[in-house]
């Protein structure tokens, strides 16, 4: 396992959470667990809740509303896992684990966070609960598989459904059936070459059948993984994002956030010009936008979905009198009571109505962590990007709520496809590119005069010895063009004798460059998990769950 050490910046606040910028394992079966794994009780003995009762949304203390949500989000998840799948064997304890994912078919690295997150859970006697994050767009509907050949491996993209405009996975159904039902058959065929017996195989079959009760993308997709998850014998609950954005207890959240949210966007953009300051990034775009203000309107950190309009919109807030105006600034408006000391009871009712109606207010990704971490667990787990990120989410928990903000985890592994590549060389083809560059500007170097004839013998000294002369020469305004053609003749001449090893290096660089591509096409640690055979992603989850 790999981990990292802590440090600090200019002004006293942590660079990184775990010192420098957060990586992937690059070693195959290597696993990122930061804490390690052994240092996750303390993690959870630190959490205290004491002082979230002292603090006031709108009326109600925030371990009130905290205790709220924990038990929509039990009784919830119970509900909805129980819809698939089989809940004998899950037991509920008190203490929470959260983690959370959009729902498609990503690499093993953040599968292992999902069994890693049960064998927590049952060491810490807490509940696991992972959260399908289906707010976020779907942006691919392709797969890239290697096939070909062990000696000339080839990546292939092939579709799993036809493309479309980004649309939240909550909204996305499938558009294709031919090309859906098919994935799983040419996927396997494409990557026999390399993997006789995929996990695609029997997966997407399970993925088919979950079809057949949801046209629903996403949740085939990842009920189909738990499924299989549960016969592998992890007990996590599941349950979708967009289910968590219609509690009660979030309505408080959403309210608390809405009255008081001149003050949440200078805390929030002032978050993220720092992260950018201490991470040298230039990007307006990351890690995420800054909220914006214009005309008395205030853009929230929420996304505005309308059941007739499936894309996300950007939500826009202004005041008017007790009450608040809540609109897209394109066509959809909603008011909703509210002011900013008053009591939410009225304003959770009307975005309860709100909801009913086909109006509703989903979390934008700071905003999904900060409530999770905040209001439903104990322990949030985190992939690499994630744990980025969130260090902003710590940020806003200090500064807006003036709390300290509750832990969270980082977990990832890289896999590889268990493919001995027959061509792998150690030669770099970079290497290779650098003699060739040798020989065209600085052949004397590798010219070898005791093999050579006497007459060519003369023919070289004279010329290496016109070249040193002209490069001892200094070069001034009136000599430089000609000093420069002089050194050039030289080396071109020079070539004559170096026409064997020019030969032999253009064989090698090319024979390097299709062995490196051929590696780099198997060792690619991004392929989805249904590529992998289930012995080989049994044995990597075996030591998460340990």
């Amino acid at each position: 396992m790999t981990g990292e050490g802590s440090g600090s910046g200019p002004d006293g606040r942590k660079a990184s959470l775990f010192g420098g910028a957060l990586r992937a394992p690059r070693g195959d079966r290597e696993v990122l667990a930061l804490p390690p794994f052994g240092q996750v009780g303390d993690l959870l003995g630190q959490v205290d809740r004491a002082d979230r009762c002292r603090y006031d949304v709108q009326g109600r203390s925030l371990c009130d509303v905290s205790a709220q949500a924990r038990q929509e989000l039990l009784s919830a998840a119970q509900r909805y896992t129980a819809t698939y799948r089989s809940l004998a064997s899950t037991e509920t304890h008190e203490r929470i684990l959260i983690a959370g994912h959009q729902p498609q078919l990503f690499h093993p690295g953040v599968w292992f966070k999902n069994f890693a997150l049960d064998g927590l859970a049952r060491t810490h006697r807490a509940t696991a609960v992972n959260l399908v994050i289906d707010s976020d767009t779907l942006k691919d509907t392709s797969l890239r598989v290697p096939g070909g050949s062990l000696d000339d491996p080839v990546q292939r993209i092939i579709p799993f459904d036809d493309p479309t405009g980004e649309m939240p996975f909550a909204r996305r159904a499938i558009r294709n059936r031919k090309t859906f039902e098919s994935f799983g058959r040419a996927a396997a065929d494409w990557l026999r070459p390399l993997i006789d017996d995929p996990l695609v195989n029997s997966f997407w079959p399970r993925v088919i059948a979950r079809s057949r009760e949801t046209d629903n993308l996403g949740q085939c997709l990842a009920q189909a993984r738990h499924q299989l998850e549960g016969e592998w014998g992890s007990r996590t609950l599941e349950l979708p994002q967009s289910q968590v954005c219609r509690f009660e207890a979030f309505f408080w959240f959403v309210a608390h956030l809405l009255a008081h949210l001149p003050r949440f966007v200078q805390t929030y953009n002032r978050a993220v010009v720092r992260y950018r300051q201490l991470h040298g990034i230039r990007s307006a775009n990351h890690p995420v936008p800054e909220l914006v203000g214009s005309d008395e309107w205030l853009e929230a950190p929420l996304w505005l979905i309308s059941r007739d309009r499936p894309e996300r919109r950007h939500l826009f807030v202004r005041r008017r009198g007790g009450e608040m105006i809540l609109s897209d600034r394109e066509g959809i408006d909603a008011t909703i009571r509210l002011g900013a000391d008053q009591d939410a009871t009225r304003a959770v009712t009307d975005l309860a109505e709100l909801a009913e109606r086909g109006i509703e207010f989903q979390t934008r990704a700071l905003t999904t962590t900060l409530f999770a971490r905040l209001l439903l667990g104990d322990l949030f787990v985190h992939g690499i990007g994630g744990g980025k990120y969130d260090q902003l989410t710590d940020d806003l928990i200090r500064e807006f709520f003036m709390l300290e903000p509750p832990p969270f985890m980082v977990l990832s592994a890289t896999l590889y496809l268990p493919v001995q590549n027959r061509a792998t060389s150690a030669e770099d083809p970079r290497d290779v590119q650098q003699r060739l560059r040798g020989l065209e500007y600085h052949p004397e170097r590798y010219l070898d005069v005791e093999h050579l004839s006497a007459g060519d013998t003369q023919r070289v000294s004279n010329l290496i010895a016109t070249k040193r002369r002209w490069i001892d020469t200094p070069q001034t305004p009136s000599n430089g063009r000609e000093r420069c053609h002089a050194i050039r003749s030289v080396n071109e001449a020079l070539q004559l004798w170096l026409e064997e090893q020019r030969r032999q290096a253009l064989t090698r660089r090319e024979q390097a460059t299709r062995r490196w591509r051929a590696e780099n096409i198997i060792r690619w640690r991004e392929y989805a998990f249904c590529l992998y055979p289930e012995a080989t992603l049994r044995e990597l989850f075996a030591s998460a769950a340990a």
